[in-house]
């Protein structure tokens, strides 16, 4: 009996003692520890955890509920009011958010790490996503082509990023191609065939993934699949038709065609998608005495644009190589080299400076300089992270260039969820961006710092990163407006055509939008069979509510593939879409902040109407014509190639759980050459 009664005190006196030595309450709400939990206290901390795990699944509205009435009890309580304006911020409604997070900061909760987020949904609120397009660059950072004696590439020459922040770079001296990641290793090279290159000068991803590559001493193009892989070569040594002299740069317009500039034929020769000649142009037309020394090229559309390194200018030509105009006058550069369309201009390397040149108008603006030190700038492209990657040939050197204010800004990283299930083994994922709500592609497990109370954690592994995925779960709305009723058999055969473009990856949801939008079809896309609008149970209407419509599609791919998007298929000008439930801002927030892109397919040429085309400008996608040349089968590719910076991460804790009640913090760092960013949040482990 002695020890019964013993045991029992000493059980008694250890939950006691365990209360004591609770500092803050089962949510980690702030509690002193001379007191005992209160009522209030302890509702507020159920009616928290629950909003954690609601918002970890994806159910913000769910979670805003649980927060507020967690907020009810314990009003002033700065841990809810962070988690609220997660919550809303994830449902779209930035302002609340702003509003519950300022109340945070005002209280001294967050610190510099809560004011940098506030200050930057702030300015993204007032600035849109979009950046100044003419703006100087300045290096984030540099790849040699030595390093510690040893010896990596040797004349880089030309580069070709990748969508998933990878870039290729041609090596001209060492005759190979190079493939680096974002941190500069090198992680594939590629020799060519049998016999090797000879003197790759520029290297091209194709429409359909292949690459090509010009070798300017060996007078060919060698054709390689996506992997590097060597299949054939086009063109050979001449002057007649399809045959090359020193061909340099590269460029494929919409419906295939590559061009080439041929610098010893002083002309660009145009073959087919399947290598086969076509034509050649760049002689003397009229008034224009002809190609000197062609270098870099770039077709924009109709226009093909061609840089002169002997007249130090700027020609543009129809795509059918009929002279148009000089775009900028002789000895405007002293040696341009590669050309580059990017946000409606052309990027220009000379010499030692890196240019933009209006496409209209010629008007110049300096990009970069390098400095006075021996150098070759021979190509300049832009990168899925925003950057233009650089290539120095003199200085045997690959330059990051990024934007002076993303290098002061530095990373937006927010972590999205996180999967305590088999806990202590924690999944989460993050995503990382720029202040603007650009993506950043191409992180490696090094370039992620993750801790727990400012502990390093155990066993960390990098899982996966959603820019590798090669599939996306689409949801089509269909405007059932009478104004696109006319189109039907456009409706359908775009369905078709998109449908088709998934090759049977992914979801395929159809949502239309009458006067009250429905889901019609979620399944596999190759299982949609003969779609036609007379299957719908949606009618038609006078005024189709597009608002609920986007806001059921996007409440739908929340949990989809990390790729996902909308595709609004429409009438343009003339379209009968009502707004009245959500405003612009709040459907557009909604989608940028959960990673769902936007496109619309227009049935006619007009105008969209102001509402589609602020919801298009705010959010990624694009706007195509039914009827385009190409098709719509690029819908799908360009939707899948969209820049996606959600990184997946596993870990073991170390915390203590106190039964699954205790709040588990995190903390995530990311660093990437000399910029950095961090995030703080928490959990809960499953409940025992």
């Amino acid at each position: 009996m002695k020890k019964s009664a013993a045991l029992i005190f000493l059980t008694v006196f250890s939950v006691c003692a365990l209360f004591a030595q609770i500092t803050t309450d089962d949510a980690g709400l702030r509690i002193p520890e001379d007191r005992i939990r209160t009522g209030n206290e302890g509702f507020a901390s159920e009616e928290f955890r629950r909003g954690v795990q609601a918002y970890y699944k994806g159910a913000f509205n769910e979670a805003i509920v649980q927060f507020e009435k967690a907020l009810a009890y314990l009003p002033n309580d700065n841990l809810i009011l962070d988690w609220l304006g997660k919550a809303y911020y994830k449902a779209g409604l930035e302002g609340s958010a702003l509003s519950y997070w300022n109340n945070a900061s005002e209280n001294g909760y967050g610190g510099l790490l809560l004011e940098n987020k506030i200050e930057i949904v702030r300015e993204r609120r007032v600035t849109g996503d979009s950046t100044d397009k003419l703006m100087r660059f300045s290096e984030a950072g540099a790849f040699p082509g030595e390093f510690q004696g040893n010896m990596i590439f040797s004349g880089p020459v030309a580069v070709q990023p990748n969508y998933d922040g990878t870039m290729w770079i041609a090596a001209y001296n060492t005759n190979e191609l190079i493939l680096l990641n974002q941190n500069g290793k090198v992680i594939n090279r590629v020799e060519g065939p049998i016999n090797g290159f000879d003197r790759p000068s520029d290297i091209l991803r194709l429409h359909d993934g292949k690459l090509l590559v010009s070798e300017h001493a060996g007078d060919r193009l060698a054709l390689l699949d996506n992997n590097g892989r060597f299949e054939k070569y086009i063109g050979g040594r001449g002057r007649a038709n399809g045959q090359l002299v020193g061909p340099l740069y590269l460029a494929q317009d919409y419906l295939e065609r590559i061009y080439v500039t041929d610098y010893g034929n002083r002309r660009v020769d145009v073959f087919d998608k399947d290598g086969e000649p076509v034509f050649f142009f760049g002689g003397t037309d009229g008034d224009f005495a002809g190609l000197k020394g062609p270098t870099g090229i770039a077709v924009i559309d109709e226009r093909v644009f061609v840089a002169d390194d002997q007249n130090g200018n700027i020609i543009e030509f129809d795509r059918a190589g009929n002279y148009i105009r000089e775009l900028v006058e002789k000895n405007t550069f002293l040696k341009p080299e590669a050309l580059e369309f990017w946000n409606g201009s052309l990027i220009v390397c000379d010499s030692n400076r890196v240019l933009s040149v209006d496409a209209d108008t010629g008007a110049l603006f300096e990009y970069v300089r390098t400095g006075n030190a021996p150098t070759r700038v021979t190509s300049a492209s832009p990168d899925v992270n925003g950057n233009v990657i650089v290539t120095d040939f003199t200085a045997n050197e690959v330059y990051v260039m990024s934007k002076v204010q993303e290098l002061v800004g530095g990373l937006f990283v927010q972590i999205e969820q996180i999967d305590a299930s088999k806990f202590p083994n924690v999944t989460i994922e993050l995503r990382v961006e720029n202040r603007h709500r650009q993506p950043v592609v191409g992180l490696q497990e090094e370039n992620f710092y993750l801790t727990e109370n400012l502990r390093p954690v155990s066993k960390l592994k990098m899982l996966g990163a959603a820019s590798n995925n090669t599939e996306a779960d689409i949801t089509i709305i269909i405007d059932r407006s009478v104004d696109s009723s006319i189109y039907a058999r456009e409706i359908e055969s775009s369905v078709k055509e998109i449908a088709a473009a998934m090759n049977g990856n992914g979801v395929l949801r159809i949502v239309a939008a009458g006067a009250i939008p429905a889901v019609e079809y979620i399944g596999k896309p190759d299982l949609i069979g003969d779609f036609s609008l007379a299957a719908l149970k949606t009618k038609e209407t006078s005024s189709a509510a597009c608002d609920l419509a986007l806001r059921l599609a996007s409440n739908d791919l929340i949990n989809a593939a990390k790729k996902r998007g909308i595709i609004l298929i429409t009438a343009g000008t003339s379209n009968r879409l009502s707004f009245e439930k959500y405003n612009l801002a709040e459907l557009s927030s909604y989608m940028n902040n959960n990673s769902i892109a936007f496109s619309v397919i227009q049935l006619d040429q007009g105008a969209l109407g102001d509402e589609l085309s602020y919801i298009s400008e705010s959010t990624a996608g694009d706007v195509y014509y039914i009827f385009r040349p190409q098709g719509l089968s690029d819908v799908v590719k360009e939707l899948i190639e969209l820049p996606q910076g959600i990184y997946q991460l596993s870990y073991t804790s170390a915390l203590t759980t106190n039964f699954g009640t205790n709040y588990l913090p995190l903390e995530a760092e990311v660093y990437l050459l000399n910029r950095s960013g961090r995030d703080e949040t928490g959990y809960f482990a499953p409940l025992q």
